[in-house]
């Protein structure tokens, strides 16, 4: 029976991030700072939110962050962030983390789960509203 952790990388999807812990990033049993990951998690979310605020975007909350597996120097890891609320000032956006891990046997799991919300800013790091999306069909609705 396979492995009730066993995953794969979501299809049809490019992960904002991908990147492998080195030593430094873990303790001495090789185990990767959860601090390094949370870290690593909101770079990840903050880039489609600050596609979608076109310009700057700071994080104002860590809504929910689940460590599901532990992470481990030489793990790859792949960050898919996908927008889940867009407000007046804010954008929220949820991040999933796989670790493909021991790649001669391809093994893949989520080990990380998190909400976080970022607010667009002025050049002030002030409050600014999140431009409306420039209208896809050909035709104007009156």
């Amino acid at each position: 029976m396979a492995n009730a952790h066993q995953s794969c990388l979501p299809e049809g999807k490019m992960p904002e991030l991908r990147v492998m812990p080195m030593p430094a990033d873990a303790n001495v049993y090789g185990d990767v700072f959860g601090g390094w990951i949370m870290a690593q998690v909101d770079l990840a979310g903050s880039l489609p939110a600050g596609r979608r605020a076109n310009g700057r975007v700071a994080t104002v909350a860590v809504n929910s962050f689940v460590f599901r597996q532990p992470v481990f120097v030489g793990d790859l890891l792949s960050f898919y962030a996908d927008i889940v609320k867009v407000g007046t000032t804010s954008i929220t956006v949820n991040v999933e983390v796989y670790a493909e891990r021991n790649r001669l046997q391809a093994e893949t799991v989520k080990v990380t789960e998190a909400t976080l919300t970022y607010v667009a800013t002025d050049s002030h790091r002030k409050p600014r509203p999140i431009p409306p999306l420039p209208s896809i069909t050909s035709h104007h609705h009156s």
